[in-house]
């Protein structure tokens, strides 16, 4: 079997969380720099957070170079057909709760994002773009929380029945297909919990995290895998 794996060249995660005073939300914060990346969905920390219009989340945007797997393609360096693409993103372990049997989506975003260079993931003092409400400096989301394709098979779900494994994700048919074609532009993937945590109903989920592409841990950094006969 040939396996070649192309990492990651951008990513971040924005969210809309309270920061340590519960009243200013860090909708403004970047995390384009930080080694690890997390998606999480909080109910009810305040009286302002008690739903899907308000809840608190966090959600991943990472991108990668797809012109370079079709140079490879190009040069013969991996076949043009009957290749499977699986995105990759490997479990870091922390200290905090972390929820258990949930899917998180994975969706393709329809407009560009910027990295940005921010770092702190704790208290959203790092401001810059992308973030929740602006994908770059000059361009915000028409929904906050990002903009991404909605019709029926342009997005995916992974399940994670003890909520420390990896994903590992079959983006061939929905993505990777489409971005070879052209039928749409490569934004990359947007990664976040399901509408029905997002609406409250089943409760927190917290919290997520992966390896980001600057980690040390080289072999943990989020990959497309691609793997033929």
């Amino acid at each position: 079997m040939g396996v070649k794996r192309y990492f990651a060249i951008e990513d971040n995660t924005i969210t809309n969380a309270f920061k340590n005073d519960l009243i200013t939300r860090g909708t403004g914060s970047n995390m384009g720099a930080s080694d690890i990346l997390e998606a999480f969905v909080i109910h009810g920390q305040t009286s302002a957070s008690i739903n899907a219009q308000n809840a608190e989340q966090s959600r991943v945007l990472l991108r990668f170079d797809v012109q370079n797997i079709l140079d490879d393609i190009d040069n013969g360096v991996i076949p043009s057909s009957s290749v499977e693409y699986r995105l990759k993103m490997y479990n870091a372990p922390h200290g905090n709760a972390t929820p258990v049997s949930y899917s998180l989506g994975v969706f393709m975003p329809s407009k560009p994002w910027s990295e940005g260079s921010g770092l702190n993931m704790e208290n959203y003092t790092d401001l810059g773009e992308s973030n929740w409400v602006y994908a770059t400096t000059t361009t915000a989301w028409q929904n906050t929380g990002s903009d991404y394709h909605t019709a029926a098979g342009y997005s995916a779900s992974y399940h994670f029945s003890g909520g420390l494994e990896n994903l590992d994700l079959d983006v061939t048919n929905f993505a990777m297909n489409r971005w070879r074609s052209g039928e749409i532009k490569n934004y990359g993937f947007l990664v976040r919990h399901e509408d029905i945590v997002i609406s409250g109903s089943v409760g927190s989920y917290y919290t997520k995290r992966f390896f980001g592409r600057t980690s040390d841990f080289y072999f943990n950094r989020p990959i497309i895998e691609a793997s033929w006969d």
